[in-house]
């Protein structure tokens, strides 16, 4: 074999090499690993001591013991005492609300009716806010976000990460739910509808009789379109609630209200998700006889009006009986607008709640609620690559949160 061959063959060999290395690693674009000395990975394999995670093109690829994981050369390597999946707050306001609490950043409510499935969160959510990256600067990579309790049925809801440019490249899914309200915040006064909680139901029932009768009209014309009714889009996503295609999430916080809550489902058949629930813990039964899950208020959640009985053991009563639920930073209409699930369950947490327990209220159980378990909420092979890195146990006050990582991507670094 003369020099040229040799060397043509070396070279055709090193080329090999370096493409499959390019390949390991995503190709010319760093990949991410995390090393901690905790990992909680809210999944199959538990907490791992002196853990690693391995993120490939945005998914995670490997995660286990430091020991039986080989970090491939070339990855950008975060080092953290405490990692945990990215967390899930499963209902806020955030990105339609805003931080300054005035009239240009505040797309949470509109109210000039109180009936409007039809309005997306899809076309008011704003991914750079400025709350959007406060919530990531604590760990949270994925909110379960819309319009605000307010109106009888007030709009819809979207799941998006807390990163993105836009609202394409941050969504998650759309329509998430869609979001009423059953309490006083909802009622009208001057002699306008709804004025009672009577009114309130007796409303609801009639849209969504409504609904049935113009999916009726549709079905039925088929491919006609001479016979098709006219378009309407609230029918067509009250539709889709019927369907049990969206969950309704009703607002309702005193029992008597969330007895309507289970009534209407009961009634007429639907996905339904109880939120707040400032009373549920004197309704636990009720609750788990009807299979419904609830998003909690905010452990802090200040306790007047109608949030008067909330109590701060509630999330440990649900979990003691087996009502799936998870916690939520909810809608504030102070500065800055919204609470931050990591500390309401650290109080949880204090309140009974065991440390694993409040952990899966903002992480697996969360992304359960919201129907995104399959890609977020526990540290898997093939989910998203999704980490919170911390200086120390994060239900504490005094820890910080040092990275975080979305789709395997570093959109975080903080104190140490």
């Amino acid at each position: 074999m003369n020099t040229a061959t040799r060397m043509s063959g070396l070279v055709g060999r090193a080329m090999a090499v370096a493409a499959a290395v390019l390949a390991l690693a995503g190709g010319a674009e760093a990949q991410v690993a995390v090393r901690a000395k905790t990992v909680h990975t809210m999944g199959p394999a538990g907490t791992i001591n002196e853990g690693v995670v391995v993120i490939v093109d945005g998914k995670v690829a490997a995660v286990g013991p430091a020991a039986s994981i080989r970090v491939p050369a070339g990855y950008r390597v975060l080092v953290a005492e405490v990692a945990t999946p990215g967390l899930v707050d499963a209902r806020s306001t955030v990105g339609l609300s805003g931080i300054y609490n005035t009239r240009h950043d505040s797309d949470q409510i509109e109210r000039s009716s109180p009936m409007q499935p039809e309005l997306r969160a899809l076309d008011a959510y704003n991914p750079q806010e400025r709350l959007v990256g406060y919530l990531r600067s604590f760990g949270v990579t994925t909110v379960h976000t819309g319009h605000a309790p307010g109106e009888l049925i007030s709009g819809q809801t979207i799941v998006v990460k807390t990163t993105g440019n836009t609202v394409e490249e941050a969504l998650v899914a759309s329509p998430a739910m869609v979001v009423a309200t059953l309490d006083p915040s909802a009622q009208k006064e001057g002699g306008k509808s709804p004025g009672t909680r009577g009114k309130m139901m007796s409303m609801l029932r009639q849209e969504l009789i409504k609904a049935k009768e113009y999916q009726a009209k549709v079905q039925k014309a088929g491919d006609d379109a001479a016979k098709r009714p006219p378009r309407d889009l609230r029918m067509e996503m009250l539709g889709e609630v019927l369907a049990g295609e969206v969950p309704l999430a009703v607002t309702a916080h005193r029992a008597q209200d969330i007895a309507s809550v289970l009534r209407l489902r009961e009634e007429f058949g639907i996905k339904v998700v109880l939120d707040g629930g400032a009373e549920a813990h004197t309704m636990i039964p009720e609750i788990k006889a009807a299979g419904v899950p609830v998003l909690l208020h905010p452990t802090m959640m200040r306790q007047n009006g109608e949030g008067e009985n909330a109590s701060f053991a509630t999330a440990a009563k649900l979990k003691a009986a087996g009502v799936p639920f998870a916690l939520q930073s909810g809608f504030e209409p102070y500065v800055p607008k919204t609470r931050v699930v990591l500390l309401e369950a650290g109080v949880a947490a204090g309140y009974g709640l065991a440390r694993e327990d409040a952990l899966a209220a903002i992480t697996i159980d969360a992304a359960r609620l919201i129907g995104q378990a399959a890609r977020v909420g526990s540290l898997e092979v093939g989910k998203d690559g999704d980490v919170a890195l911390y200086n120390g146990d994060p239900l504490e006050y005094t820890t910080h949160c040092t990275a975080v990582v979305i789709d395997g991507k570093v959109v975080f670094e903080g104190k140490r």
